[in-house]
């Protein structure tokens, strides 16, 4: 279970507003887990705290200098052996899977990345597994890590209002969520699927797999082939195949 965020970030102040952000922050502001934050610039020598320096071979943009960012870093995990996250647009990408695994850390330590890049020593020296949110670039890596910081916190127990939430959210079985409805009954003309106002509660439950594989198949057909799927949807997934 997870106790701990350490983030390396010359932005610290930026995830103050990360606690008042619903149920996920509030598990940070009530102290069920505790995050600290590892600012480069407090390891970094001179009056003016430069962490930047211009990238060797020429080229655009600036790069993280290595001693102050190795600095925070080592500070960071001190007093554990938990693995070193680095976010970049070259990482792994992120999935539910591996939300599921980061989530059982005690602790998580991530490394926000700014300018063009750190320096590539620090990659080979301290950065255990790199990890991307998506194929394109952000400003920098605060972004991604509130992205796995809220993904990480709401599996932790207690940490969502309805312990069947998370269970039942896109991507925890491998397929995209099903269609929701509430009240009203009808909203500009539309109604709410008669299956759901019937109280059957086997067929809610297999009507919502069936509109999960439908909307799967239609949108994100390559996530079927790794999915948890039965003999009943594989055979309801090919009966589909052949209506096309």
């Amino acid at each position: 279970m997870l106790r701990e965020i350490h983030l390396v970030t010359l932005f610290p102040d930026w995830f103050e507003n990360f606690k008042a952000m619903g149920l996920t922050g509030r598990a940070l502001d009530d102290g069920r887990i505790t995050l600290r934050c590892f600012n480069p610039r407090d390891y970094a020598p001179g009056v003016h705290r430069s962490v930047d320096d211009r990238p060797y071979g020429g080229g655009p943009g600036m790069l993280m200098r290595p001693e102050p960012l190795a600095q925070a870093i080592e500070a960071a995990r001190t007093g554990s052996n938990a693995p070193v996250s680095g976010l970049s647009p070259q990482g792994r990408v992120l999935r539910q899977i591996d939300v599921e695994a980061l989530a059982g850390r005690q602790r998580l330590i991530l490394v926000c990345g700014r300018y063009e890049g750190i320096d590539e020593r620090v990659n080979q020296e301290l950065i255990d597994e790199e990890w991307s949110i998506g194929d394109y670039v952000l400003s920098g890596g605060e972004y991604a890590a509130a992205v796995m910081m809220d993904a990480v916190i709401r599996l932790q127990p207690g940490v969502l209002g309805h312990e069947e939430s998370a269970p039942q959210d896109s991507f925890s079985s491998g397929l995209l969520d099903c269609p929701h409805y509430t009240r009203p009954e009808v909203w500009r003309g539309l109604e709410v699927p008669e299956v759901l106002r019937s109280g059957d509660h086997a067929a809610i439950a297999r009507w919502r797999r069936r509109q999960a594989l439908q909307r799967t198949l239609a949108r994100r057909p390559d996530l079927l082939d790794a999915a948890q799927l039965t003999t009943e949807d594989r055979e309801w997934l090919a009966g589909r195949a052949g209506d096309k």
